[in-house]
């Protein structure tokens, strides 16, 4: 599998990714606030974030919303997500730069107060993540955060098939249509997910301190850590 596959699955359910984004991710409140209870910042402070894999930017749409002197810079594989993206920030394009880029391989700009991802990080392999890991870490300035929520992998065959099992009822109980239900199962097809384990261990490893799980719901889980100051 590579990067330019999972483009051309996003390419072609850009317009329908957000339509049932509640009736796929069961926690969907619970996840993305926990992110911005994890961003450390007066709301009118002119920090700088970065969105990993920010497809329609809907995670950085709320973060604009929460702070709004942040500056945000989308970064995604997939140009009609970043093209819907822009749409959503047209009535206020200075706060936000979109960049169509394959994060696993291109340098970050930076230096940013914040990176986070949401949904995206579980495409690449593990060495790919576990080198993200360390790239995320160069682009933070002393003190930022990294806040990644996104899908892991069961810890054994057995509880990632009741992961499995779980997100399909309750995706099922909030009556997600069968078409949407197809096309994320086609996107998954290109998930690569990993134990939340070994990503908090890469964490440490790039040099990540305050690393953690801060909220996780069955394959949902929302983990990063901070650059210390010195």
């Amino acid at each position: 599998m590579g990067h330019s596959t999972v483009a051309s699955v996003f390419d072609r359910s850009a317009q329908i990714y957000e339509r049932s984004r509640r009736q796929l991710v069961p926690c969907f409140d619970d996840f993305y606030a926990t992110v911005l209870e994890l961003l450390p910042f007066d709301a009118a402070a002119a920090v700088r974030v970065l969105d990993l894999g920010a497809g329609t930017g809907l995670l950085s749409f709320f973060i604009a919303e929460r702070f709004p002197g942040a500056r945000l810079t989308l970064v995604d594989i997939s140009e009609p997500m970043l093209a819907q993206a822009r749409d959503r920030f047209a009535s206020t394009p200075e706060r936000v730069e979109c960049l169509v880029a394959d994060y696993s391989s291109v340098p970050l700009p930076g230096p940013f107060d914040a990176v986070v991802s949401a949904l995206s990080i579980h495409h690449l392999a593990d060495a790919q993540k576990a080198g993200l890991f360390a790239r995320v870490f160069a682009s933070l300035v002393p003190g930022g955060r990294f806040v990644n929520a996104d899908q892991v992998l069961g810890p054994t065959p057995r509880l990632e098939q009741h992961y499995q099992d779980t997100w399909l009822r309750q995706a099922r109980e909030r009556a997600v249509s069968a078409a949407d239900l197809s096309a994320a199962l086609e996107r998954m097809r290109e998930d690569r997910t990993a134990p939340l384990a070994d990503q908090l261990a890469w964490l440490r490893a790039a040099g990540f301190d305050d690393v953690d799980c801060f909220y996780k719901h069955y394959r949902f889980a929302v983990f990063g850590g901070r650059k210390p100051l010195d």
